[in-house]
């Protein structure tokens, strides 16, 4: 038995296979797609609220009590030997304390602290406006002042 057709058989089988009658499909529906009319006008802004991020930061910063003094009293400058002045010296550095500057200006219980700063900007706009009696709302990144310029457009419904 013989697994492959000869070759002239098998050259006349190519030939024939295109040759089927192959069933046509319907063209469908013709879809139109309706022309769009666009044009740009003006609309009248009724309010605009800006819309807030609230960046929060935080630093070490140095930060001292005020020590209540009576006005035109001064802090007292206190007298000391070169090597107390050394010594208190070192020790505020170590510990952090109040130095000398520090206690003239009235400043006590110094340290350094974590401080939290809060900054609030505008990252867009919410924008009421009016176009031929209907009101709208948008968000726009930018404050469009009394108008905001619309895109208007007419398409007919099929």
């Amino acid at each position: 038995m013989r697994p492959f057709l000869p070759l002239p058989l098998a050259c006349l089988c190519c030939l024939l296979v295109p040759a089927l009658p192959v069933r046509a499909q319907e063209p469908g529906p013709e879809v139109t797609i309706p022309q769009e009319y666009v044009r740009y006008d003006y609309a009248q802004v009724l309010s605009v609220e800006p819309v807030y991020q609230v960046l929060r930061t935080s630093r070490m910063e140095r930060v001292c009590d005020v020590v209540d003094m009576p006005p035109g009293v001064a802090a007292a400058p206190t007298q000391e030997n070169p090597l107390e002045r050394m010594v208190s010296s070192l020790r505020q550095r170590l510990s952090g304390g109040t130095t000398r500057e520090e206690r003239e200006a009235g400043l006590s219980n110094c340290r350094m602290a974590p401080v939290v700063r809060e900054v609030r900007r505008a990252i867009a706009y919410d924008v009421d406006y009016v176009y031929r009696g209907s009101k709208f709302r948008t968000r726009m990144d930018r404050d469009p002042g009394n108008r905001v310029r619309v895109r208007v457009s007419v398409t007919p419904v099929p």
